[in-house]
Parts: C-alpha cells; sequence; structure tokens
C-alpha cells in the first residue's frame, strides 16, 4: 500500500505579479476617452485664449470693473491650465472646490462687466465657463455638469436682472445666450461618455469572442492530440492483447507482463488527464501508483508542496518516463514529488536489476529536463520542469 506524506509550501508574493492582467476593454475605453479629454481642454484653453482674451481686452475701458475683470481672466486662465495638465495625466483636480472658484469667478464678472457688457463677447464667462465645468467635472454624472451649468445661469439671470436688463429682448436674448453657450459643452460630455462606453462595450465583445474561439481552438487541438495518443497508447495495449489471445505471448514473461503494466498506467494516466481535480499532476501520478500497486509493487509517494497548473503536455512530460520505468520496476519503488510555483520536481528510485535491458527514455527539449542515472544497485530518473 502506498504511503503519502504531502508538506504545504511556504507562500511567495512577487511584488507586479499579483497585478490583474490589464482589461482589453477598459484599455479601449480608456484611449478613446483620452481623445475626448484632450479635445475638451484645448477648447476650453483655445476659446478662452484666443476669443474672450482680446474681446475683453477691447472693451476694458467700458467694463464697471476692468481689473477685477481682467484679474478673473487670469485666475481662470491658471487653474484652467492646472486642470487640463492634472485631467490630462489621469488626475483630474477636486472638482467641487474648482467648480466653486469658477461660480466665484461667474458671478465677480457679471457683477465687474456692467450693463453694456452683458451681451458681448466682452463678458467671456458667457462662453467660457462651460467648457472648465466640463474639465473640472470629467469622468463624473453628467447631471452634476448640467446641475452646475443651471447655477451658472441662475448667476448670469441675476447680473441681467441686477444691471436692469428686464426688457422682454434682455430676456430673449438671455434666454438665447444660455441656449446657445451651455448646450454644446453637455453634448460633449455625454457624447464623449456614450462613445467611450460603446467602445467598451465594442472591445469587451470582441475580447471576448476571441477568447471564446482560442477557448474553442485550443479544445479541438487537446481533443485531437488526446485522440492520437488514445490511439497509440490503446494500440499498445491492443496488441499485447492479441498476442496473448493468438498464444503468441506467454503471460509468465516479465516481458510481456512489463509491456502489460506499462500499457494499463499509461492508458490509466490518459483517462486521468480529463479528471477535475485540484492537483491534475499528483492525480496522474497516483494513476500510475495505482496500476503498480495492483501488480503487488510496495511504493511510498512523497509530496512536498503544490505543484502550479501545468499544461497537459508538460504534465506528459514529466509523468511518461517515470511511468515507464515503475511499470518494469520490482521490489519497491520511492516516488518523490517537489513542488513550488515556479518549479516542480519529480524523482523516482528503483531497485536495479541484473540484466535488465530496459532502454533509457530519450531526454526532451524546452521546459522539461530529464535525468536518469543507474549503479547495479538503484535505478535513478527525474524530471524537473522550471517556469
Amino acid at each position: 500500500m502506498a504511503t503519502e506524506t504531502t508538506t504545504a509550501p511556504t507562500a511567495t508574493r512577487t511584488p507586479g505579479r499579483s497585478r490583474p492582467p490589464a482589461d482589453p476593454a477598459a484599455a479601449v475605453a480608456d484611449a478613446s476617452d483620452s481623445g475626448a479629454r484632450i479635445a475638451a481642454v484645448v477648447i476650453a484653453l483655445a476659446w478662452h485664449a484666443a476669443i474672450a482674451l482680446p474681446a475683453a481686452l477691447g472693451a476694458r475701458a467700458q467694463f464697471t470693473a476692468p481689473a477685477v475683470v481682467l484679474a478673473a481672466w487670469l485666475l481662470v486662465a491658471a487653474t484652467g491650465v492646472l486642470a487640463g495638465l492634472r485631467l490630462l495625466r489621469g488626475a483630474a483636480l477636486p472638482a467641487w472646490p474648482v467648480t466653486a472658484l469658477l461660480l466665484g469667478v461667474d458671478a465677480a464678472v457679471f457683477a465687474a462687466a456692467g450693463k453694456g457688457q452683458l451681451f458681448t463677447a466682452a463678458n467671456w464667462v458667457w462662453g467660457t465657463l462651460g467648457w472648465f465645468f466640463v474639465v473640472a467635472l470629467w469622468g463624473r454624472p453628467a447631471s452634476r455638469l448640467v446641475a452646475v451649468l443651471g447655477a451658472h445661469s441662475l448667476i448670469a439671470l441675476l447680473g441681467v436682472l441686477g444691471h436692469g436688463a428686464t426688457a422682454p429682448a434682455d430676456l430673449a436674448r438671455y434666454t438665447m445666450y444660455v441656449y446657445g453657450t451651455l448646450t454644446l459643452p453637455v453634448a460633449v460630455l455625454v457624447g464623449s461618455t456614450a462613445i467611450a462606453g460603446l467602445a467598451r462595450q465594442r472591445a469587451g465583445a470582441a475580447a471576448a469572442t476571441h477568447t471564446a474561439r482560442a477557448e474553442r481552438d485550443a479544445a479541438e487541438r487537446a481533443r485531437r492530440e488526446r485522440g492520437a495518443r488514445l490511439t497509440l497508447v490503446s494500440g499498445a495495449a491492443e496488441e499485447v492483447l492479441a498476442e496473448l489471445a493468438d498464444g503468441r505471448a506467454d503471460p509468465a514473461d516479465p516481458d510481456v507482463q512489463r509491456r502489460a503494466v506499462l500499457a494499463a498506467a499509461r492508458l490509466r494516466r490518459l483517462i486521468a488527464e480529463s479528471d477535475d481535480v485540484p492537483d491534475p499532476l499528483l492525480h496522474e501520478l497516483r494513476a500510475a501508483v495505482g496500476v503498480a500497486e495492483r501488480n503487488g509493487l510496495p511504493i511510498d509517494l512523497v509530496t512536498i508542496g503544490s505543484p502550479p497548473p501545468l499544461p497537459v503536455q508538460v504534465r506528459r512530460r514529466l509523468a511518461d518516463p517515470l511511468t515507464a520505468i515503475l511499470a518494469d520496476a520490482r521490489g519497491w519503488a520511492r516516488l518523490t514529488v517537489v513542488a513550488d510555483a515556479d518549479e516542480v520536481v519529480v524523482g523516482l528510485v528503483t531497485p536495479d536489476r541484473a540484466g535488465d535491458d530496459t532502454a533509457e527514455p530519450p531526454g526532451y527539449d524546452g521546459p522539461v529536463e530529464y535525468l536518469y542515472e543507474r549503479d547495479g544497485e538503484i535505478r535513478w530518473a527525474q524530471t524537473r520542469w522550471r517556469r
């Protein structure tokens, strides 16, 4: 009866490897959103510099308090540059303090512009502040931008009423200004959010389709490989059984017994590959051990650590050479598995029998290496996988 010893390894965490892989859909959405952020920042700063500043400078003599209007322009420009740079780097300024500052500037400029400049380009807060609100509130729900623009419209209304511009023409002009200068920023924010969400959705669907196709191709390839391997292993078993049935093989012949045990071990391990178990490699090795035990071979199985998830091809290369030697073993055997996250070593020790002409299994290329030694007393074989 096999005895088994298991020792759990000490868990280690490698910085950087603990991070989940980047989400392709999020990357596509971020790329889309990045372009919209650049557009919003450029529009805000360009409008402020190319349209608002010349108009304010040209009408500074008509302002009630020109120093206030120009100082407010400089404050908004500095705030916009800082907020824009932070937004483009993905670290936006705190939204509400920036918004409160801009609303304070809004009220100050409406008060300082004077009645004669209420509905001119010199009163630059009409067309400029909406874009700076977009920059400050980027990434937040559109309802917050609408609320802030509503506050901006209320400040404008108080400024219009405070300057006595209550004629129907003035109120109609106010309504047109509110509609014309506020709807476009809202449309840009809502549109960019919708485009980024659509890009994320389509990229996610494409990634899921690609993953499903890759999984299907991998499953089909595994099915073909498994079918070919099953045909090969079954052919060896059928050959032994046919020879026994025809009387061409003697059941007492050690070579016939070895071939039968080897074919049974390989079949059992092949069946074990499809089992859904936590440690597939150990499960497949235990299947080979079980075949050896049923043939009367005392065997110790010692496991230290837990193997990481390994592809079927790697598990086969780790187990197959040792399965062949185990099928030929006599007297006793000791199978050892030592594993951690980056390495798996499987070793087998059995007595060496005089006159044994079993050929040494060939070495492997790739991530699995094979070592084999014999000295007349014991045979030692080892397979090793390194990440």
